[in-house]
């Protein structure tokens, strides 16, 4: 009996040309069957083969739940004592249909050496291939129920964002205003942290992947740069805002209006149709345009989903074309080393008439502390 959950996964093999792929837990295992597992020293891995059934080599200790994935294929599970080899090679010889020196694309940027390894030690004929990009096209475009819960984890991470600030006072430390935002994403709801927060103020703010600071307190006329988001089910929020702590002088007044005029335009130039490429352009002319263009360093921005960073990359040279239901980021920044740095990011959705930004916390200069 066909399993419907397999058909993206089978069309991405037919389209790169492939016999099988082969990947572990992760985003796109998620995607597929709806549960993730651990992904640890006890390898799991899949094999989805063009035609024929899968097979799975699964750590005894991860039958029970694996139980509940209704798995379509056959299952070879090993005990820490025995080791997995024989499950690899028993899980090769099921897969005969594969022929004898079979195409088989891995999750390159997923999947650890000693698993390739060992897919090597029992299809010794096989070719490997990165095929990440296209197994993990699977989750390019989402579905509402995906973008319903990516507007969950936005919507904690706003409320969180605003009872932060309402506690910000000049003279705290970066680290101390880490510490309340990550109390608050719990306390508002999140699962987990999308990634690291990036709290950074001041000549800090002007490294777009700062760390937080024990030491450096926060001073009037300093920008107060926050990047962060909430994971809620799997999916992540990206969001970042910058604030200025007392005071703004008119010339970072310039340079924050210049970034926020940039936001806009990306988001502006967002409709299916179009390419990855365009929105980058617009961005960027913008930045290009302006009194501050040397200080412009990055693309405007990425996928978003259950990885943090994914497909489509949002920059010049990527003529991918939108589609709907594709949700990325636009976060146009600029930054004077050793003085100050402003970045404005928003999760936006392409839809058939244009597109919906999911993030709606003010963009307006704000001044807090």
């Amino acid at each position: 009996m066909t399993d419907n959950r397999l058909n993206p996964i089978t069309a991405a093999i037919n389209n790169a040309g492939l016999d099988a792929v082969a990947f572990v837990p992760g985003p796109n295992f998620r995607r597929i069957f709806g549960r993730d597992f651990h992904l640890m020293e006890r390898p799991l891995v899949v094999i989805i083969p063009r035609t024929g059934a899968p097979v799975a080599i699964v750590p005894n200790l991860e039958m029970a739940s694996f139980e509940h994935l209704n798995f379509p294929g056959q299952i070879f599970d090993w005990r820490d004592e025995i080791g997995y080899a024989g499950a690899f090679k028993d899980a090769a010889t099921a897969l005969g249909e594969i022929g004898d020196a079979p195409r088989i694309g891995l999750e390159a940027q997923r999947m650890r050496v000693f698993e390739q390894f060992a897919l090597q030690d029992v299809l010794p004929n096989a070719t490997f291939f990165d095929a990440h990009a296209e197994i993990s096209a699977i989750r390019l475009c989402k579905t509402d129920d995906e973008i319903a819960l990516l507007k969950r984890a936005i919507e904690i991470s706003e409320e969180a964002l605003e009872k932060t600030l309402q506690d910000v006072r000049e003279g705290q430390t970066e680290k101390q205003i880490e510490g309340m935002l990550l109390n608050n994403l719990f306390a508002c709801g999140a699962d987990g942290l999308s990634f690291d927060p990036i709290v950074a103020a001041g000549d800090n703010a002007a490294q777009p992947h700062a760390h937080a600071r024990p030491d450096y307190q926060v001073k009037s006329g300093d920008a107060l740069l926050i990047d962060f988001g909430a994971s809620y089910q799997g999916y992540n929020a990206d969001i970042t805002r910058t604030f200025f702590i007392k005071d703004v002088s008119d010339y970072d007044r310039a340079f924050y209006e210049t970034v926020k005029a940039a936001n806009e335009a990306g988001k502006t130039a967002t409709l299916a149709g179009v390419t990855a490429h365009n929105i980058d352009d617009a961005v960027q002319l913008v930045l290009e345009n302006s009194q501050f263009a040397a200080f412009a360093r990055h693309k405007t921005g990425h996928g978003l989903g259950l990885d943090v960073h994914e497909a489509p990359q949002i920059m010049r040279g990527n003529h991918t074309v939108l589609e709907t239901g594709m949700v990325f980021t636009v976060e146009p920044g600029l930054y004077r080393s050793g003085e100050c740095g402003v970045r404005i990011e928003d999760d936006i959705v392409v839809t058939e008439t244009g597109h919906i930004c999911l993030t709606s916390f003010s963009r307006e200069l704000r001044i807090v502390g």
